[in-house]
């Protein structure tokens, strides 16, 4: 291809990850892509989602073509034919983190212009022996960054986590002030990849009404309002804390750009409320582009063709929008 492909890892090969990827080429929604994941599992998706596209095995991004009617493959695993759908097993974990790892590598040197990645099964990875929560934590420690986050986005809603999968109480231990400014800037710096200059920036508060001037709390007052005001100092548009009943309500009418959530529930319910088949995952302050479906592995219907693409296809269409904006294709 001219420019880097977008590459897509496959994810969990027992899960439905294979399926929404042979769908989303057969569907015609993934000009520019190459895959990163098996040929023969790939292979055998294309047939349950009732394709005809043939699978063509490629030695790297690289020396893909993008040729329409073809699914071009990086291989980075190579699993038995019969593999069980919808379950746990070691073997997936440990094909579905070779995925992830050679997407990183490729994208680390410039041969793909972003990863965007089918769901894992955090179980198998760890059956597998890998010794990560998920996606974002290895693709941090791969690719050197201390400074990251996890943002969800829709049509209508952008979310920014200070916190990712840790428990609740771990979560309100995780507010500090310096989470907190790091949260904020690193909202401001995704939001720009939009082509949003100057983004609205709004903080949810921790605790309920933002601790109604420390009666419920005095962690939104007194860690989490300084934080504000320094992201303010430093010129980025944030304000808050405001109370996290409303403030999606109001980002959602326009009156922000993105909303910093203090904890995961707290800001991946109303993005998922919102509806599954648009959501998007996004893994900020890498040196690359990563984009995800905002859903899981879907055990329960792996296999069986009725898997829908849709998210996998917004996650596409983001990708390819953040890297045309900040430049890389």
């Amino acid at each position: 291809m001219p420019d880097a492909p977008i590459g897509i890892t496959l994810g969990d090969p027992a899960g439905i990850g294979p399926e929404i990827v042979a769908r989303l080429f057969a569907e015609g929604g993934a000009a520019r892509c190459v895959v990163i994941g098996d040929v023969g599992v790939l292979r055998r998706a294309v047939r349950i989602v009732g394709a005809t596209l043939p699978v063509i095995a490629v030695a790297g991004p690289e020396a893909a073509t993008g040729a329409p009617g073809r699914i071009e493959v990086v291989g980075a695993s190579d699993l038995p034919d019969d593999l069980a759908f919808g379950r746990v097993d070691a073997r997936c974990g440990a094909a579905a983190y070779a995925y992830i790892t050679r997407a990183i590598d490729e994208a680390l040197a410039g041969r793909i212009a972003a990863i965007v990645t089918a769901p894992i099964s955090k179980l198998a990875l760890h059956a597998a022996g890998v010794p990560y929560p998920g996606h974002t934590e290895i693709l941090a420690e791969r690719s050197g960054t201390t400074d990251y986050a996890m943002m969800l986005a829709n049509d209508e809603l952008r979310v920014l986590l200070v916190s990712i999968h840790v428990s609740l109480a771990d979560a309100i231990r995780a507010v500090t002030p310096a989470a907190e400014l790091r949260a904020i800037r690193l909202a401001a710096a995704a939001v720009r990849q939009f082509g949003l200059e100057r983004p609205r920036i709004a903080v949810a508060g921790l605790n309920p009404h933002a601790g109604e001037d420390g009666m419920f709390g005095h962690e939104d007052g007194d860690i989490i309002a300084p934080a504000i005001a320094q992201a303010r100092a430093e010129g980025i548009d944030a304000s808050g804390p405001y109370p996290g009943d409303t403030v999606f309500m109001r980002a959602r009418r326009g009156e922000f750009d993105v909303v910093v959530a203090q904890y995961h529930d707290q800001g991946l319910i109303p993005i998922k409320y919102l509806g599954l088949d648009h959501g998007v995952n996004i893994t900020v302050g890498l040196p690359f582009v990563r984009t995800s479906v905002d859903h899981g592995t879907a055990f329960d219907i792996a296999g069986t063709g009725r898997a829908s693409a849709a998210s996998l296809r917004a996650a596409v269409r983001q990708a390819v929008a953040m890297t045309a904006h900040a430049g890389k294709v």
